[in-house]
């Protein structure tokens, strides 16, 4: 039996999750083993809950907001970049490589690339 990573994917409620809402509505392809968290904000996503992923099985963690600008509260993806900055840190500290982390930005329309980018990562992990 082939490897298959257990990806944890943290998304925004307002675009990313409603991107893989679509994904799923319009059945889209895309690895099974990927586990979604709704946050209300990408902001909302702190390191820790990163290194916790892991420390309980997860293969991958997908952090996904909404695109640079678009944001429904402003500025929040901005935090989002220097937060994720600092979990790659801490995986590296931890000894988990840094590339088992990955933030996208997929917007409520592109339930497509939301596909795309979770296959894209599982087949990196594998």
């Amino acid at each position: 039996m082939s490897f298959e990573p257990k990806i944890v994917a943290m998304l925004c409620n307002w675009c990313s999750y409603a991107g893989a809402d679509l994904a799923g509505v319009s059945r889209f392809q895309y690895p099974p083993t990927t586990r979604v968290i709704r946050v209300m904000c990408s902001t909302r996503v702190e390191p820790s809950f990163v290194l916790k992923s892991f420390l309980n099985g997860a293969d991958g963690v997908l952090v996904g907001g909404c695109h640079l600008g678009d944001c429904h509260y402003v500025t929040g993806n901005y935090y989002t970049i220097g937060k994720m900055n600092m979990a790659r840190k801490l995986l590296k500290y931890a000894g988990i490589d840094e590339k088992r982390l990955r933030l996208e930005w997929v917007s409520a329309s592109e339930g497509e690339k939301f596909a795309s980018v979770v296959t894209d990562f599982t087949g990196e992990l594998k």
